[in-house]
C-alpha cells in the first residue's frame, strides 16, 4: 500500500493506494473528527482494492478555514471529488462513505453536488440529518443534552474534547437547568457563536431531498441510535436506482455498541459488507428498488426490511396519574427509568398484564389519547418500557408531540413512538408513561408559548388524561417471521 498526504484547496487529506497497478475506484470519507482516526478503515478499503481517502472538513484539525457545522459540506465535497477524479490513480468511480457527521457529508455530496462531482454510490451509517434534524425531533421539540454535548465537544473549535460537557457538569451539576438555553456558551466559558444559530434551523429537508437522489445508497442504522427514525425515513424516501437498509439492535456506535436485545447473529462484519456492496454498486449489479435487512432484537433473527406486523391494541391498566402536574422545575428524568411511588404525580402511568406468550413487535407504534393541559403550550412525552419477568426495565420507545391548547379543553391526538423491532418474551409487561418533560435529553417546555431555547420563565402545567381514552397500538407479527441472511439481502 502507498500512503500519500496531500492538501486539497486547504483540506488536509490522507490517501492510501492499494498495491498493484491502478487506476482504482475510490472511497472518500470527509470527517470533523480527525482524519487520522481512520487509518485502520483506510487500510481495510485499500486491501480490498480501493483508493481510500480521509479528509478533515474545513476548519477542523489540519484543514484551513473556519469550522461552520453543517455548512459548505456539499461545495467542499464537490471540489474534493473533482480533484480526486483528476488523479492518475483514480478510475473516476467514487463512493462517498461515512458515519454520523461524515455520513451527512456523504449524503449532501450525493444530493446537492452538480452531476460531474457527485459520487457514484453512498454508504451512510447512523447519518446525522443536518442542523435542524439533529437539534429537533420531527415534532419540533428540542434535543438538548445531545446537542449540548456535541457542541461543547466539537463546536466552533479546531479540535475536539469529547469530555467537555462531562467536565462542565462535574463543576456545575445544574448546568443544563440554567436559562436561557442559548446562554450555554457563557456557562461553559467557551465562545460558541454557532450555538444560538443552531436553534433557528427548523426545516428538516435532507429527508425531503432524498426523493431526488440519483445514486444507489446503503443506509446502516441502530434501533437504539438517536437518528434511527431519520435513517428509516431516508431509506423510505430514497429515489435512487437502489436503496439498501441494514438496521440492527445497536446504538450510535453500531456493532461496537450493541443494545440489550442484541444477540450473537447480530454481529455483522461491516467493513467487508461495505466493500462488497460498493463493488456491486459501482458495477451496476445491485437490484433496483428498496430492500435490505432488519434485526428482530431479543431473537437471533434478521428479516427483510419493510416487514411490518399487523395493528394490535395492547390492553392497558391505569396505575396512577390520570391527573398530574408537569412542572419544569421538577421534570421527569430522561436518564432514569425508575418511577416514583409517592408525592404529587408527575406522569400518568399505565401497564399491561404479563404477556401470555412471546410477542414479535415489528413496525410502527403509537399512542392515541384524549387529554387536556392547563397551559397554552404543552409537550406530551410517551415512554414505552419493557418490564421483564426478572424485574428489570428496558427502554423500548419514546415519542413526543408539542401541541397548542385551550387551557382545560380536552383534545384527541396521537403520539408516534417510531418503529419497534423486538421479540418480547412471555411474562413481559409493557409500561407506558405519559409526561410533560424528558429532561435533560430534551429542553423543558416553559408552557407559556415562549420559545424553549430563549425562555427564562417556566410555568407548571396541570394535565388530565381521560380514562378509557388511552390506547397503545403496536405492529405485531401474527405468524413466525421468515429468517434471512442480512448480507445476502444487502448484496441483492
Amino acid at each position: 500500500m502507498t500512503p500519500l498526504g496531500v492538501t486539497v484547496e486547504g483540506l488536509a487529506t490522507d490517501v492510501l493506494l492499494p498495491d498493484g497497478a491502478g487506476p482504482f475506484p475510490a472511497v472518500l470519507i470527509r470527517t470533523p473528527y480527525d482524519r487520522r482516526r481512520h487509518g485502520a478503515e483506510l487500510r481495510g478499503w485499500a486491501r480490498r482494492g480501493f483508493a481510500a481517502l480521509a479528509q478533515d472538513v474545513r476548519g477542523r484539525y489540519s484543514s484551513t478555514g473556519t469550522w461552520r457545522p453543517y455548512t459548505g459540506e456539499a461545495a467542499d465535497g464537490a471540489m474534493s471529488a473533482r480533484w480526486l477524479r483528476r488523479q492518475p490513480w483514480s478510475d473516476g468511480r467514487l463512493v462517498a462513505a461515512g458515519a454520523s457527521y461524515a455520513a451527512h457529508c456523504a449524503l449532501v455530496l450525493a444530493l446537492e453536488a452538480p452531476p460531474e462531482a457527485r459520487p457514484d454510490a453512498v454508504i451512510a451509517a447512523v447519518p446525522a440529518p443536518g442542523a435542524a434534524g439533529t437539534a429537533r425531533e420531527h415534532s419540533g421539540v428540542e434535543r438538548l443534552a445531545a446537542r449540548a454535548g456535541w457542541w461543547a465537544a466539537h463546536g466552533d473549535r479546531r479540535d475536539s474534547d469529547a469530555r467537555a460537557l462531562d467536565k462542565a457538569l462535574a463543576a456545575d451539576p445544574g448546568l443544563l437547568t440554567h436559562l436561557p438555553v442559548t446562554g450555554l456558551p457563557d456557562r461553559l466559558g467557551r465562545n460558541l457563536p454557532s450555538w444560538p444559530g443552531l436553534w433557528r434551523h427548523r426545516e428538516q429537508d435532507l429527508v425531503a431531498r432524498a426523493k431526488d437522489a440519483p445514486v444507489p445508497v446503503l443506509l446502516v442504522g441502530g434501533r437504539h441510535d438517536h437518528f434511527a427514525e431519520e435513517t428509516l425515513a431516508l431509506w423510505h424516501r430514497w429515489g435512487g436506482p437502489s436503496a439498501r437498509l441494514l438496521m440492527g439492535p445497536w446504538g450510535h456506535g453500531l456493532t461496537a455498541e450493541p443494545g440489550p436485545d442484541a444477540r450473537p447473529p447480530h454481529r455483522v462484519a461491516l467493513g467487508d459488507l461495505y466493500a462488497r456492496w460498493a463493488r456491486r454498486a459501482l458495477a451496476g449489479r445491485l437490484g433496483s428498488g428498496h430492500g435490505g435487512a432488519v434485526a428482530l432484537g431479543g431473537s437471533p433473527l434478521w428479516v427483510s426490511a419493510g416487514t411490518e406486523g399487523e395493528p394490535h391494541r395492547a390492553e392497558l391498566t391505569p396505575l396512577h396519574g390520570a391527573s398530574f402536574t408537569a412542572d419544569p422545575e421538577r421534570p421527569v428524568s430522561s436518564a432514569d427509568l425508575a418511577v416514583p411511588t409517592g408525592g404529587v404525580p408527575d406522569r400518568c402511568l399505565l401497564v399491561t398484564a404479563p404477556l401470555p406468550r412471546p410477542l414479535d413487535a415489528l413496525g410502527p407504534a403509537e399512542v392515541r389519547l384524549r387529554a387536556s393541559a392547563g397551559t397554552p403550550s404543552a409537550d406530551w412525552f410517551v415512554r414505552l418500557t419493557a418490564l421483564t419477568a426478572r424485574g428489570t426495565a428496558q427502554r423500548l420507545a419514546l415519542g413526543v408531540v408539542r401541541r397548542a391548547h385551550v387551557p382545560g379543553r380536552p383534545q384527541e391526538f396521537s403520539v408516534p413512538l417510531g418503529g419497534l423491532g423486538r421479540r418480547l418474551p412471555a411474562g413481559t409487561r409493557l409500561r407506558l408513561e405519559i409526561a410533560g418533560h424528558h429532561f435533560p435529553a430534551h429542553a423543558r417546555n416553559p408552557h407559556s408559548g415562549a420559545d424553549p431555547v430563549t425562555a427564562t420563565r417556566l410555568l407548571a402545567s396541570r394535565r388530565r388524561i381521560e380514562e378509557g381514552h388511552v390506547a397503545l397500538w403496536l405492529s405485531v407479527l401474527r405468524s413466525p417471521p421468515h429468517p434471512i441472511d442480512p448480507v445476502q439481502e444487502i448484496l441483492r
